[in-house]
């Protein structure tokens, strides 16, 4: 499923505006009842995808120039609060509720419940809930190192899921507005006092774009190559051939946006919470 662990930093900060005006656009004839959705988050791994967004909260201060520790345990419980696991899981309902087909659903759900979509997803929900990051680049990054120097086809294949799971190339961009978003919501809230307007924020973040690209596909690489270490060439090349189907193209897409506005919902929100616990700080 996406990858979630690629979390937010400041190393590594669609337009999520556009996104939900795409989100509805796809609105189908035909949506999926809320209790098929909840079997489709469950036997395609989303659910746990969604829930390791709160992962990503331990990025924020950083974000702000903030050392986290100065909040103490009360940062852990206003993150926690935010990042309500239930919550976020209702968002997504809410919005595939309205906009993901019964075809499209049951084209993905097929794929995840038969024999090697269930083992993929173990794997993925393991790595999406591992909280040790730097470990599992550093390994997978040590993977990639092997196969590069052996010339492994294996690299390619991991290149060709990842491509297929981010077909609309749209990964930066999220994460570029999700920063923007939430600093943004920081200055409203008075956290931060932004020495650049609004549309000047948006061009230094911008400029950024190509380097943030660049490092998401090297962190993408390794932690694929951490995460589906035990599987054989063939079973990716499969897993490969399910991503590029055109019905599970429109599937990721769709499940790339929910995620991503989800993110930018939750940093705004907690921008907010934010000033309760700490005084106007420059940036």
């Amino acid at each position: 499923m996406i990858d979630v662990s690629r979390r937010l930093s400041p190393a590594l900060p669609l337009l999520l505006a556009s996104l939900a005006a795409l989100i509805f656009a796809l609105a189908p004839a035909r949506a999926a009842d809320r209790d098929r959705l909840e079997a489709f988050l469950h036997v395609t791994g989303f659910d746990v995808a969604l829930e390791s967004i709160k992962l990503s909260a331990g990025a924020a201060p950083d974000m702000l120039g903030i050392d986290p520790g100065i909040f103490g345990s009360e940062w852990t419980r206003v993150s926690r609060d935010v990042f309500d696991v239930p919550l976020m899981h209702d968002m997504a309902l809410d919005i595939l509720e309205e906009t993901l087909s019964d075809d499209l659903l049951t084209h993905a759900a097929d794929f995840y419940a038969s024999p090697l979509g269930q083992r993929l997803v173990e794997v993925e929900n393991a790595s999406h809930l591992r909280e040790d990051d730097e470990a599992k680049r550093d390994e997978g990054r040590a993977l990639v190192g092997q196969w590069v120097q052996e010339g492994n086809p294996r690299l390619e294949t991991i290149k060709r899921m990842n491509a297929a799971i981010d077909s609309t190339g749209s990964g930066a961009r999220a994460f570029q507005e999700i920063r923007y978003r939430f600093l943004i919501a920081a200055s409203a809230a008075g956290v931060l006092e932004l020495r650049v307007d609004p549309d000047d924020l948006r061009a230094l973040l911008a400029r950024d774009e190509d380097r943030l690209r660049l490092a998401l596909q090297e962190s993408g690489l390794a932690n694929a190559a951490y995460t589906y270490q035990s599987f054989s060439d063939a079973d990716l090349v499969a897993y490969a051939e399910a991503l590029e189907h055109p019905m599970m193209q429109e599937v990721y897409v769709l499940m790339n946006a929910v995620q991503y506005e989800i993110m930018a919902n939750r940093f705004e929100v907690l921008a907010t919470r934010m000033a309760e616990l700490q005084p106007g700080q420059e940036l």
